[in-house]
């Protein structure tokens, strides 16, 4: 589990992930040509729960094809 600090809104926050997780994010934001900050952002903007629980719940339905890369 790597944790890592982020500032979202002008607000720093720090976020746990497992490395599978923070890889498939850093791969998503890369073929979206956007840094894995701005992609954080846009999956906080329509969270309903915890970040990080959001951020795997998005990077499972990236990959499962609900969602675009």
């Amino acid at each position: 589990m790597k944790k890592r600090s982020i500032s979202i809104k002008g607000h720093q926050t720090s976020i746990s992930l497992e490395d599978p997780f923070w890889d498939e994010l850093g791969q998503i934001a890369a073929a979206r040509q956007i840094s894995i900050a701005s992609l954080i952002a846009e999956i906080d903007q329509s969270r309903k729960g915890g970040l990080s629980s959001a951020i795997r719940l998005f990077v499972l339905a990236t990959l499962k094809g609900d969602m675009k890369a």
